[in-house]
């Protein structure tokens, strides 16, 4: 069974590197960009846009397909991000095991850009339009053992900014490693994996694919988690040479400043690199901590950087409901709320003998 899982692992990371076209930077050079958000406030608070947290929370799943499992039978999650200035996006999304076929997730992810105005060269106003970005999701996910776990999301997305239309398909792969015994879990995930079926003009854009990884580990004395993310594992540089950052050239001489080898690559390797922390004291309760080092690099301003790269959150239990909140400083000018529900709907009733 080791042997098994093993080749569906090098199979996955050969696939990927096969498939995957170099660029020099990753910002601007894909399409459906917003499957890239981090949509669980518990993610969020925790840094990243993935966790490899194998506890039974669905949310997860949308990012992690190989932990799916038949204890989220019947488990109804709900997610809203209140992003800047009238931006908002979400999800919604419901788990369901059939003993002949499997835990299966489905899900509808979307982000909505608020209200357009249309308007002329010259400025003369002609009506609104609006913008928004959907992703129809289908889960699955499977025990190949009492350690290993391996799962997958397709996804139908649909992209609509007034007049130009775009429609995609992709696909999630991933395998998971978790021992009860130890509390530890590890997760390598291959995300969007795909290609768009029609365009916004003739151009064919590649999808935001990437390759991850991610551990965590719940100590057994204490009542804490820690977790490492691993991000863009098929891209080894990150940087990118931002033309209105004076702080790289020497103000006296105009001379680019000359940065040391260990320097670089330790630059390099922390903008792969997302650090969370859950503090658990009680089972209904906990405190959830976040850094990521690339965020903070890209959205901070030297003057005064501030809380940038930094997150946090709290989760909680009310009843059969499991709340999470989290706050995530993307920049000075504010940190977007998110906000995730949760509940077992079968809690809510009493099956028959």
């Amino acid at each position: 069974m080791k042997k098994r899982v093993t080749l569906v692992f090098v199979c996955l990371i050969t696939f990927n590197c096969l498939t995957f076209n170099s660029f020099g930077q990753i910002g601007g050079d894909y399409t459906y960009k917003f499957l890239t958000l981090p949509n669980s406030a518990r993610i969020a608070a925790m840094g990243g846009n993935f966790l490899a947290i194998s506890d039974n929370d669905v949310a997860l799943t949308l990012t992690n397909p190989s932990l799916i499992s038949k204890e989220m039978n019947n488990q109804l999650a709900l997610s809203i991000v209140d992003y800047y200035t009238d931006i908002n996006y979400g999800f919604a999304m419901y788990s369901r095991t059939f003993d002949k076929y499997g835990s299966f997730t489905g899900a509808m992810q979307y982000i909505d850009y608020g209200k357009f105005t249309y308007a002329n060269e010259n400025g003369e106003q002609n009506g609104n339009f609006n913008a928004g970005e959907y992703a129809l999701q289908l889960g699955w996910g499977r025990k190949l053992d009492s350690l290993f776990t391996i799962g997958a999301n397709v996804k139908a997305i649909y992209s609509n900014f007034d007049e130009y239309n775009s429609f995609g398909i992709a696909v999630d792969v991933a395998g998971t490693y978790y021992n009860p015994r130890t509390f530890f879990t590890m997760s390598l995930i291959g995300r969007n994996i795909g290609r768009q079926i029609t365009y916004y003009d003739n151009n064919n854009e590649p999808l935001p694919f990437e390759l991850q990884f991610g551990l965590s580990k719940r100590l057994q004395h204490l009542p804490f988690r820690y977790s490492i993310l691993i991000t863009h594992l098929e891209k080894w540089d990150l940087t990118y040479t931002d033309p209105n950052d004076n702080t790289s050239v020497d103000q006296l001489t105009g001379e680019p400043k000359k940065e040391g080898d260990f320097d670089k690559f330790g630059d390099k390797l922390m903008r792969h690199i997302i650090i969370g922390g859950e503090f658990i004291p009680t089972k209904n309760f906990s405190i959830r901590l976040g850094y990521n080092y690339q965020r903070r690099q890209e959205m901070k301003v030297e003057s005064k950087r501030g809380t940038v790269g930094f997150s946090w959150g709290i989760g909680f239990r009310v009843s059969k409901f499991n709340f999470s909140y989290a706050r995530s400083a993307y920049h000075l000018e504010g940190s977007p709320n998110f906000i995730t529900i949760s509940t077992h709907l079968s809690d809510f009733y009493k099956k028959s003998k």
